[in-house]
C-alpha cells in the first residue's frame, strides 16, 4: 500500500472511532524522515487507546503493522510509526501545545471529515495535487 493510500485508510479508521480534527500532512517536499503525518485529537485516554488498537487491528489483516509505537493508554500523545506514515493521536491540549501543524507549516494539508458531513474530504485550495 502506497503512503498516501495508507494515510487515507488510517484517517478513515480514526473517524470510525470518532477521532476529531483529522488531517493528513504531506511532508514529501519538506523532509525525508517520513512522507505523511496523520494527526487527530481525542477527548479522553480511552478514546486514544481505542483508536490506536483499531488502527493496529484493522491493518494487521493487510499484513501492515507499525514499525514503532510510543505512548500508551495514559499518554497525552500516542505515536504509531509505519515508516512512510506516522500517526499522531493527541489529547486536545497536547496537540495545541506541541503544534505539529505549525512546526511543519510548509507541508500540504488534507482535512479529513466524515462522509455524512456535507463538506466531505476537504483539501485546501493551496494544497491540491496530493
Amino acid at each position: 500500500m502506497e503512503g498516501l493510500e495508507l494515510a487515507r485508510k488510517i484517517a478513515e479508521l480514526i473517524l470510525e472511532k470518532k477521532g476529531q480534527d483529522v488531517i493528513i500532512q504531506d511532508l514529501r517536499k519538506v523532509t525525508s524522515m517520513t512522507d505523511f503525518f496523520v494527526i487527530c485529537s481525542v477527548d479522553v485516554d480511552v478514546q486514544a487507546k481505542a483508536i490506536m488498537d483499531h488502527i493496529k487491528d484493522q491493518l494487521i489483516f493487510q499484513s501492515i503493522k507499525p514499525w514503532h509505537t510510543e505512548g500508551n493508554s495514559r499518554s497525552s500523545w500516542i505515536l504509531l510509526d509505519f515508516v512512510d506514515v506516522v500517526v499522531h493521536i493527541f489529547k486536545q491540549e497536547s496537540r495545541f501545545f506541541y503544534g505539529l501543524e505549525r512546526l511543519w507549516g510548509d507541508a500540504q494539508v488534507i482535512e479529513i471529515r466524515e462522509e455524512n458531513d456535507t463538506a466531505g474530504t476537504h483539501t485546501s485550495s493551496s494544497q491540491k495535487g496530493i
